[in-house]
């Protein structure tokens, strides 16, 4: 006759350390959840039984004893972009400060599996929402009402939003890049963005392209988000007839596929044509020839999301909308125009 397996060992529970510590369950409770209000003495005695028992509090009870389930869910586009690689990082980091944990969401910039997303994860317990842009559908504005859950928008500055926003100007944003290529002579640019249906971050820095007052042309392109999308941009706009002076790319993505389609067509940055895009991702200072673009803040961005939700989750200090600025970074893939030096 075979030997019979071991018993698999049993998960200790709350009430195996209380047992062990020889006190209630409830004074157990306390320890996980409130250790600051439990004596010293009763303190070290259930360390040592958790120690001993090797018990791991359950998540799930935890939320249930405390009230709490000290996770936040964020909603972004993708991830396969280093944009929001960097913010979630920082965020993520910040919001562990305030003993806060990040569940993340990816929505393909559709609207509608943003909101099923977002009530995904109201149903697990999230006790706040980081989302993304300013454009959102009306179920997803309908489920924070409800629920009156803190929710922050982030990558758009707008103080008369009635959440508060924490991010940038987008208008701005692109403007300085504009107003950069304008100083150097450039009065003949293109214009490579994103897809402007479901984007209203590319949708604000047009409206401040065309906002600004500039004695030049700008000529659009839309393309998709990829290095594929700017290369093949790049090969349509050598393709024409007048060629810009200069392409300014609302993505450092979009801009290093169109160097990359520049360089395809034997035509030279900056020497031939000058490139600014907006960003400032790592990729960007390490191109030939490195990039000039504008700086988002993105790190700052997600340790101020992460502070201001974490006050509001837990002192309900509603937070204010706050603009964080660009900075433009001048690279090599931009120059003077030669045309208007001799003019």
């Amino acid at each position: 006759m075979k030997p019979r397996s071991p018993e698999p060992k049993k998960r200790a529970n709350l009430r195996d350390v209380a047992k062990a510590a020889g006190v209630s369950v409830a004074t157990v409770s306390r320890v996980l959840n409130e250790p600051g209000v439990v004596k010293k003495d009763t303190l070290e005695k259930v360390q040592a039984a958790i120690d001993a028992l090797k018990f791991v509090p359950s998540a799930a009870a935890r939320a249930i004893n405390s009230g709490r389930t000290r996770f936040v869910g964020a909603l972004v586009p993708t991830l396969d972009n280093a944009i929001f690689a960097r913010f979630l990082a920082a965020l993520e980091r910040e919001l562990s400060e305030h003993q806060l944990s990040l569940v993340v969401a990816t929505t393909n910039s559709d609207l509608e599996i943003e909101a099923e997303k977002a009530q995904s994860l109201v149903d697990i317990g999230a006790e706040g929402l980081i989302i993304t842009g300013a454009t959102h559908s009306e179920a997803l504005h309908d489920l924070i009402d409800r629920t009156m859950l803190p929710t922050i928008i982030t990558s758009f500055y707008d103080a008369t939003n009635p959440l508060p926003t924490i991010g940038y100007d987008n208008e701005a944003v692109a403007q300085l890049a504009l107003q950069h290529l304008a100083d150097l002579g450039h009065r003949h640019i293109a214009v490579v963005h994103g897809p402007v249906h479901d984007n209203d971050r590319t949708r604000a820095r047009l409206s401040g392209l065309h906002d600004l007052p500039w004695a030049g042309e700008l000529t659009c392109y839309e393309t998709q988000i990829s290095h594929r999308g700017g290369a093949e941009s790049a090969k349509h706009i050598c393709g024409q007839a007048q060629k810009p002076d200069a392409i300014l790319c609302l993505s450092d993505v979009v801009a290093l596929g169109v160097l990359f389609g520049l360089q395809a067509e034997d035509v030279r940055v900056p020497d031939d044509i000058s490139l600014v895009g907006v960003d400032d991702l790592p990729s960007s200072a390490v191109a030939v020839p490195a990039i000039t673009t504008v700086h988002l803040p993105v790190s700052q961005m997600g340790e101020k999301a992460a502070v201001a939700l974490a006050r509001w989750i837990s002192d309900q200090e509603r937070p204010s909308a706050e603009r964080l600025d660009g900075q433009l970074i001048e690279r090599r893939s931009a120059i003077p125009n030669p045309s208007r030096l001799t003019s």
